[in-house]
C-alpha cells in the first residue's frame, strides 16, 4: 500500500474513476483505494489523481510521478519529499 523509498514514498493504488467526488476510501486488496471524479479517457483520471494527491499531501505536482498502471485501475505512484509517517497520516492508515 505505502512503502518508503529513497527520498519519498511509493503508493500502490486502486483507482475508481467517474465517482461523485475525489476521496481516499481505504484499503482494497492490499492497495489504497481512491475515488476520482474524472473519467478514464485520454489520461484525464491520471491527471486528476496527481492533482488530488498534490492537494492532499500539500506538495507540487512535479513531485508526484505515475510509474506504473497508466491505462489500468491499479497504479503505482511515487511522491518525492514525503516521509512514511506523514503519508500514513494523510491517507489515514
Amino acid at each position: 500500500m505505502i512503502e518508503e523509498i529513497k527520498g519519498g514514498v511509493r503508493l500502490h493504488l486502486f483507482i475508481q474513476p467517474k465517482s461523485s467526488k475525489n476521496e481516499v476510501v481505504g484499503e482494497h486488496n492490499g492497495m489504497l483505494k481512491i475515488k476520482i471524479t474524472a473519467p478514464p479517457v485520454d489520461g484525464e483520471a491520471n491527471q486528476a489523481l496527481i492533482e488530488f494527491l498534490s492537494k492532499l499531501v500539500k506538495l507540487p505536482k512535479r513531485q508526484i510521478t505515475l510509474i506504473k498502471g497508466e491505462a489500468g485501475r491499479q497504479k503505482t505512484v511515487e511522491i518525492e519529499g514525503l516521509d512514511l509517517q506523514t503519508a500514513k497520516n494523510h491517507f489515514k492508515i
